[in-house]
């Protein structure tokens, strides 16, 4: 899968984009092999890396002395994140010392250096929120603390992130909006996915890659197809930024910006 993931940073850095973002396990139970991720991004190529921060188990000291790394490494953009729990059951319980929320840890980055910082938002609720408005608030709280701009969680339904923009500027949440895109790599893991984090799945989704289980030929094609149109709409709305979840791979991606006239430089010249 490393190996996966680095011809993939290869392919997709010819295409220039703003950053790329390098997760950790929802638990940060991969921090160290996001760190190892981040500095060869930057020892290796031009590509500006965003690694992810969360909240769970580690202290506030412990963060900002991974953050000032970072500075030092020359890092400046963080995804800073609440972060899940190991055992998603267990509900989420702040580490004793550390910050508690992502509207903390945003204003603990900030405190440690003038990092450009991302955070997340939820077009269709975050799953523990008590109500959409309480959702609303804790985004502005996040962006109030200095968060540059929100990537959301995936969609399909474009209407829902169009109400939801509408939304957040009734809030008074000024800042960008940065969709998320998730090329369908396979419908099952989609689903998975979806149901974990409070996304919706349409039913026309599902008729279209019902039947393409042993078929990835095709179910790629429909998958380009699904994304294209739906930045499409988006853009016809305004919409100029993209966040594209590639799970480690090119394919998809690559294809989908193709055909969305966003190409490498001598390709495109």
């Amino acid at each position: 899968m490393e190996e996966t993931l680095w011809k993939s940073i290869q392919r997709l850095k010819e295409l220039q984009p703003s950053f790329v973002s390098v997760t950790y396990g929802a638990d940060g139970s991969t921090r160290e092999r996001t760190h190892a991720v981040v500095e060869r991004i930057v020892n290796e190529t031009n590509l500006t890396a965003a690694p992810h921060l969360t909240c769970v188990g580690a202290s506030r000291g412990e963060i900002d002395d991974i953050a000032r790394d970072y500075w030092d490494m020359g890092i400046r953009h963080i995804v800073a994140l609440r972060g899940d729990p190991p055992d998603h059951d267990a509900g989420y319980t702040p580490h004793p010392d550390g910050y508690a929320y992502a509207s903390d840890l945003v204003a603990g980055l900030k405190n440690v250096a003038d990092f450009d910082i991302s955070v997340a938002a939820y077009p269709e609720v975050h799953p523990e929120a008590k109500s959409p408005l309480a959702d609303l608030e804790n985004l502005k709280r996040k962006v109030d603390a200095g968060a540059s701009r929100a990537i959301t969680q995936f969609f399909f339904d474009v209407d829902i992130f169009l109400r939801f923009r509408d939304l957040a500027a009734a809030a008074g949440i000024e800042t960008h909006l940065v969709p998320g895109i998730l090329p369908i790599t396979r419908f099952g893991q989609l689903q998975k996915f979806a149901a974990r984090c409070g996304a919706s799945v349409p039913d026309w989704l599902g008729e279209r890659f019902a039947g393409l289980d042993d078929d990835t030929e095709t179910r790629m094609m429909i998958a380009a197809n699904v994304a294209i149109e739906q930045v499409r709409k988006l853009q016809t709305e305004g919409v100029d930024e993209f966040h594209f979840y590639t799970l480690n791979r090119s394919e998809l991606t690559v294809a989908i910006c193709h055909a969305l006239g966003v190409r490498p430089a001598a390709a495109a010249a």
